[in-house]
């Protein structure tokens, strides 16, 4: 019975497999030990979703992201260090490395101690801007906790995040009250398309130094909603990088708190489910797509038909070659994991997946509209004429939305012109007629004048004389 053994020690790692669809490697940098215990509700969540926590401090110089050239962790979670530097194993460089081999990376902040130089430098290599003095927090006079912040006003309640736009689909949102004890303000650039913003501060918030004992501040880093509280780039590998700045939200004594609003109103905060959503979405639990089958053929094109029901495919799958004017049919299959499955992709009805056939620049951009779905995906497709042009064409579905991993897809194929066999009868070519016209009342002119002259001859007199000698 010993050969059972290896099958059952495969099928219990498949339980016990991370939520995450690229990994369950997580690695946890915290410099003081002792305050592990302040996120015990954090790690407990991790590992109850199958993840594997390393534990290491910054300080330690056997720490090392590579491993024979490949990455030794999935994904990395920064606490923020007391001292000024992270050590060479996490310099910028070598985190941008990690980046670059798709692996996800986590980065808290706190205003309770200064950023390190070499995060503030990381953070400008992605167009993610700190204040310049390092110590600055974010404060709003009008939505505090009075409870634990009655003066200082440095615990900011808000509401979770809405839809960053009516086209890209909320990751974060939900009921309750999230508490942001002294967050770090960011700014974004606006020149990245990859930078999104998941939490905003609320308009009369500002980011100042407490150090400068002011009444009021002349020139804050950032206000109102230029504040982003949560910042997430997604590179053009689909690797996650998320700054999220208050480490003290991730505290368990945050996580099922008791916080009150100026106005008196008392409920409890909702950190933790926050962070479990924002962690599930770095590390590649959610807004996962996947693409299955990419298929295009011959097929019959009706220009009455409204969808793709009237369509019938002509030929095999996948030709090479094409000829210009030909119905040609795209399908792909598209799914979005979520959690622990590939579910249907669904887009919102603002939104589009669209297919380009392209030649240096595209000749069609059509939207690829759903015609049917299974319990894991849904099956995007269009029909359209091919161009009356010749030469080499690209199929391309090229799709990147916020917080939804990127799909670029190409096929190439030939589009040739006519055969001499193939070309129309002339006429088949309406516009030919008058010239198929012309040419038959030219042969039509030229025999009625030919017959005319033939029964036209002059009649000659006879000689009635006799022929002289």
């Amino acid at each position: 019975m010993r050969w059972l053994v290896p099958f059952f020690l495969l099928g219990l790692s498949s339980l016990i497999q991370a939520l995450s669809s690229s990994g369950n490697r997580l690695l946890a940098i915290i410099e003081e030990t002792a305050e592990k215990d302040n996120y015990s509700k954090l790690w407990a969540d991790l590992q109850e979703r199958g993840y594997s926590i390393s534990f290491e401090s910054p300080k330690n110089e056997k720490l090392a992201l590579f491993k024979h050239g490949e990455r030794a962790y999935d994904h990395i979670l920064l606490l923020p260090p007391k001292s000024k530097g992270l050590g060479p194993a996490l310099s910028p460089n070598r985190i941008l490395d990690f980046i670059n081999q798709n692996g996800n990376v986590l980065l808290a902040l706190s205003a309770d101690s200064p950023t390190p130089s070499a995060i503030s430098s990381l953070l400008l290599e992605l167009d993610i801007h700190l204040p310049p003095d390092r110590t600055s927090l974010v404060v709003d006079h009008f939505n505090y906790d009075s409870l634990s912040a009655a003066e200082k006003h440095d615990v900011l309640l808000l509401p979770h995040p809405s839809a960053l736009r009516p086209d890209v689909k909320n990751f974060f949102g939900g009921d309750g009250i999230i508490a942001f004890p002294r967050a770090v303000a960011q700014e974004l650039g606006n020149a990245s398309p990859h930078l999104a913003p998941i939490l905003r501060a609320k308009g009369p918030a500002y980011s100042y130094n407490p150090k400068d004992e002011f009444e009021s501040v002349e020139t804050p880093f950032a206000v109102g909603e230029q504040i982003s509280l949560v910042s997430t780039m997604q590179a053009r590998n689909s690797a996650r990088f998320t700054v999220f700045g208050s480490v003290e939200a991730l505290e368990d004594r945050w996580f099922d708190a008791t916080v009150q609003s100026p106005d008196g109103q008392q409920t409890g905060t909702r950190n933790r489910k926050f962070a479990e959503q924002v962690i599930a979405w770095t590390f590649m639990e959610t807004g996962v797509l996947k693409v299955g089958k990419v298929q295009h053929h011959l097929s019959s094109l009706d220009r009455k038909a409204t969808d793709n029901g009237s369509v019938v495919q002509l030929g095999y799958l996948d030709p090479k070659i094409y000829r210009v004017k030909n119905g040609v049919t795209f399908s792909i299959e598209l799914s979005e994991y979520s959690y622990d499955h590939y579910s249907p992709l669904e887009i919102k009805p603002s939104d589009a997946v669209q297919l380009e056939f392209s030649m240096l620049s595209p000749f069609h951009r059509l939207d690829l509209r759903p015609v049917s779905t299974t319990v894991n995906d849904t099956l995007y497709s269009t029909t359209f004429e091919t161009p009356d042009q010749h030469g080499i064409f690209t199929f391309r579905v090229n799709y990147k939305r916020p917080f939804l991993t990127n799909i670029d897809v190409k096929r190439e194929v030939t589009v040739r012109h006519f055969a001499h066999d193939e070309y129309p009868r002339s006429w088949q070519i309406t516009a030919g007629w008058t010239w198929i016209a012309g040419i038959w009342v030219t042969v039509a002119g030229w025999l009625a004048f030919v017959g005319i002259w033939l029964y036209s001859e002059p009649a000659y007199e006879r000689n009635q004389g006799k022929k002289m000698q």
